[in-house]
């Protein structure tokens, strides 16, 4: 059989899940129309932006985590939104949030190991000229995604 697997796990991350409304209907005891006419209209109003999976990242080749506060050049400090959208399509950054204190931007990185990560940051230091970066790294991850993994 084909392993589509990488492809898959892409499709994924980028919100290429549904809910499992028959699953659902049983554990809150109402019927199936009941909770598919409810997440529709979570949907509708923009409640329920995506669906994804939530991974064992060790599993998938991207199990180092790490967390990096950034200061942004001169040339974006007024304005950090211009370099969030286009950082944001790098597969490797699993979030990207604006920020308030010393730093502009907190961001959240997975990469199969540390080589995988210091390759990374010089492109990314190279490229959208960042002045200064701290960077954070998770041992251990017990809930993600409001999801226990222990």
């Amino acid at each position: 059989m084909k392993d589509i697997k990488p492809r898959l796990i892409e499709l994924f991350k980028e919100g290429n899940c549904t809910p499992q409304i028959s699953v659902i209907a049983k554990k809150l005891k109402e019927p199936a129309t009941t909770i598919h006419y409810n997440i529709k209209r979570l949907e509708e109003e923009g409640a329920i932006i995506s669906y994804k999976a939530v991974f064992d990242y060790k599993k998938i080749d991207e199990g180092l985590c790490t967390y990096v506060f950034v200061n942004v050049g001169p040339e974006d400090y007024g304005n950090p939104e211009k370099i969030v959208k286009e950082i944001a399509n790098d597969s490797r950054v699993e979030s990207i949030d604006v920020v308030t204190g010393e730093y502009e931007l907190l961001l959240k990185l997975r990469t199969k190991d540390i080589d995988g990560y210091y390759a990374m940051m010089k492109e990314l230091i190279k490229k959208y000229h960042f002045s200064k970066t701290i960077s954070v790294t998770s041992l251990k991850t017990i809930k993600t995604e409001f999801v226990k993994t222990e």
